[in-house]
């Protein structure tokens, strides 16, 4: 796979050799053609900063809300679930986008990369920023493959809810156990989007059942289809008895209609609902408390009576203590479903402060921000991903890198919008933000407002110090960081002339630090620079 890399020269320099595990050769060739003409996007994605025209929204106007009205969510699923699929259709139904992406049109936002666009997959994670019916959300489409699982694991660090994307007609597959998985080592509450629910072979029970016993999840059935395959039109609200159907003649989906569920016009739909609805109480009551309180004293005897407003509020603190996940169902390529999927993103999954990080009681609101990941732009330099945990980010600022113990000067404070950014004046504690600057920050670096600010963390924190002036061991990892798996993978590189040398030298420090499972290293005998790669699976 690696041969057509081995370029040999006609004069004598240094060989480059790759361990591969996350990104594969194609980031490589990515970096090494970054001086050549870039590919051009084929649509516009947004209105420019601050402009609205055309009914496309502009980010400036939810910088920052309150964090209660804040989302920090995944999407994650096995290859060719429909992540991405699903993520293009939130940013044109929230209204930041003009126009319906296709995976197969290689258009989407999300997946903006060439390399992603001619293979149809997603190789990095790309953050977007969108509201939702006065709710801030900030999405993370991760990728599928087994490749690129340290894509996945190191966005999952600093998501506060995931929504695990399936395909109907396969349930449970061989990638979804391992996200799952991920998703339970930083116990992230998550809900279940089953997709493809009209594609011939679409199952809605067995989709169910294999989350029950391939996940060892108990799945709370909000949803219930009105059709599989062929002849999917739409699906039946179970909390407030309702069916939604999509219109036939809608190209884009935005076009539903939501109706009361009837003995009149649907008696048979009405008696499933109903069964439903009863199960989905009961389940709910055995798993909270509080709940079963309220079902067993004022609605014991109809639990029609329940108000969905109750019911909701107990899925919301059900799916936050992980006890069980909620099921809705969909096709987003059909463009059916992706409303309500929205919707259940703002009311079962938490927001920031409802999620319990203890080092907070350490910084005492000073700022404390992870950075968990990097992209080196051609223009800008090294973009860094912060996500806020407390305190304020703004621009022009002097930041201090705690396992790195050096400070660094933030020039400017960007929204991330897949590869658009735009410019803010500030971002608080909940929020993710994209920032400028940071020219020694690398993935898995804690960031703080100044050194003393760490060394009162880290008092607080009971932790000493073990020389006098500088910040121990012991303190430099305050936040946890990314674990990174051994190098399984070795290739070399070889420029194709001397002249070429100190671009492939640049290139491949630019990639450890988007990468960070990438090791290189010079062997002194043959003169080869060894590069290390762990990576899982083939190359693609």
């Amino acid at each position: 796979m690696f041969t057509n890399w081995r370029i040999f020269a006609v004069n004598r320099q240094k060989t480059f050799s790759v361990h591969i595990h996350t990104t594969c050769y194609c980031k490589i060739k990515a970096n090494l053609k970054r001086s050549k003409t870039q590919v051009p996007l084929t649509r516009s994605y947004s209105s420019p900063p601050g402009i609205v025209g055309n009914e496309v929204k502009s980010l400036h106007s939810i910088i920052n809300p309150p964090v209660a009205k804040i989302r920090n969510i995944g999407i994650m699923a096995h290859i060719d679930a429909g992540k991405t699929t699903t993520t293009e259709r939130i940013l044109y139904y929230s209204g930041y986008t003009r126009s319906l992406g296709d995976v197969d049109d290689g258009d989407t936002v999300t997946d903006f990369m060439a390399q992603e666009r001619e293979r149809g997959i997603t190789i990095q994670s790309a953050a977007v920023t969108l509201d939702w019916k006065g709710y801030r959300v900030n999405l993370i489409d991760t990728p599928g493959h087994v490749d690129f699982t340290l894509e996945v694991e190191r966005c999952l660090r600093v998501l506060d809810g995931a929504v695990a994307v399936f395909d109907a007609s396969a349930g449970v597959e061989a990638q979804t156990l391992t996200v799952w998985r991920q998703a339970d080592k930083h116990k992230i509450p998550r809900i279940c989007f089953l997709n493809k629910m009209d594609k011939t072979g679409a199952s809605f029970n067995y989709a169910v059942e294999s989350i029950r016993e391939k996940l060892k999840a108990k799945p709370l059935i909000l949803q219930l289809p009105i059709g599989e395959a062929r002849t999917f039109q739409g699906v039946v609200d179970v909390v407030n008895r309702e069916k939604l159907i999509w219109n036939s003649d809608s190209d884009d989906g935005k076009d539903f209609e939501r109706k009361p569920l009837s003995e009149a016009s649907d008696p048979t739909l009405l008696k499933e609902t109903v069964e439903a609805r009863n199960s989905l109480i009961e389940q709910v009551a055995d798993l909270d408390d509080e709940f079963a309180d309220l079902v067993l004293g004022e609605f014991s005897e109809d639990f029609d009576l329940v108000p969905a407003e109750k019911l909701q509020a107990a899925i919301h603190r059900v799916t936050l203590a992980q006890a069980a996940v909620p099921v809705l169902c969909g096709s987003a390529l059909k463009n059916k479903g992706v409303q309500p999927l929205l919707d259940a993103v703002t009311t079962y999954l938490p927001s920031p402060e409802e999620r319990e990080h203890g080092f907070l009681q350490w910084y005492k609101g000073d700022l404390c921000a992870l950075a968990f990941k990097v992209l080196h732009d051609k223009q800008r330099g090294p973009l860094v991903f912060l996500r806020i945990y407390s305190g304020t980010l703004t621009p022009q600022s002097a930041v201090h890198n705690v396992n790195r113990n050096c400070t660094e000067r933030m020039s400017r404070l960007l929204l991330p919008f897949a590869d658009q950014h735009v410019e803010i004046p500030s971002l608080t504690a909940g929020n993710i933000a994209l920032t400028v600057g940071l020219k020694q920050t690398a993935t898995g670096d804690t960031i703080v407002s100044s050194k003393s600010s760490a060394l009162a963390a880290a008092r607080r924190a009971g932790k000493g110090e073990r020389k006098p002036g500088r910040i121990s061991e012991a303190e430099s990892v305050l936040l946890a960081g990314v674990e990174i798996p051994e190098p399984v993978f070795f290739c070399t590189i070889e420029p194709p002339s001397a002249a070429k040398q100190p671009d492939l030298d640049h290139a491949l420090e630019h990639l450890q630090r988007e990468d960070p499972s990438l090791k290189v290293k010079l062997d002194p005998d043959s003169g080869q620079v060894s590069s290390l790669w762990p990576r899982r699976g083939h190359a693609h």
